[in-house]
């Protein structure tokens, strides 16, 4: 359930032109802002408010995320009340970077690393150079991005089943491996390295 903070707008539709500014409902009544990027994938900035901040302000802040939001929840979370449009603003160089992204294919460790340009190369889930970078995967503006935010952020305990970069989601792999080891989808494969 949302527990909407702003005024819900029946009519609002999502804007995903680059620059599109928004305010985002967080959990415990924080708010965490996002700006489209040049991919349409919401660029979340290392900053956190209990009421909606000044533009300046908040593009002036470091990037914390970037994280390719379900388009179509963009809008029901406008018009219930969980986002809301702030404006739209040039894109700033600490959020125009456009980073890289791991594909993971499910049961294997091997990924595939791309950029924006289309050139990849492969490795496997525990290599150093990409546990920072993003996983693939749509997340629901409504339903999942609250707590992704608390987990990015990172100074509360994040939900256990929360992913995002590869480090965080080896985690949930392992966790979901201790915590349902009857489920064979769950199981790591032998040749896993835990993070631990």
């Amino acid at each position: 359930m949302v527990c909407a903070m702003f005024e819900p707008n029946p009519k609002a539709r999502a804007d995903l032109k680059p620059g599109t500014l928004y305010a985002v409902v967080g959990e415990n009544g924080w708010i965490y802002y996002g700006q489209i990027d040049p991919d349409k994938s919401v660029a979340f900035v290392r900053r956190r408010d209990r009421s909606v901040a000044e533009a300046s302000e908040i593009l002036s802040s470091d990037l914390m995320s970037v994280v390719t939001v379900f388009y179509p929840s963009i809008g029901e979370a406008l018009r219930s009340g969980a986002w809301e449009k702030i404006g739209r603003y040039p894109i700033g160089e600490k959020l125009g970077t456009r980073p890289r992204r791991v594909q993971w294919p499910v049961g294997t460790i091997t990924v595939t690393v791309w950029d924006h340009r289309g050139t990849s190369f492969g490795t496997t889930v525990q290599d150093p150079e990409i546990q920072h970078l993003e996983v693939m995967s749509a997340w629901d503006a409504s339903h999942h991005i609250k707590e992704r935010l608390t987990a990015d952020f990172g100074v509360e305990d994040p939900a256990w089943h929360v992913g995002g970069p590869v480090w965080r989601e080896r985690k949930v792999k392992e966790e979901y491996a201790r915590r349902f080891p009857e489920i064979s989808s769950h199981s790591l494969p032998a040749d896993w390295v835990f993070t631990g």
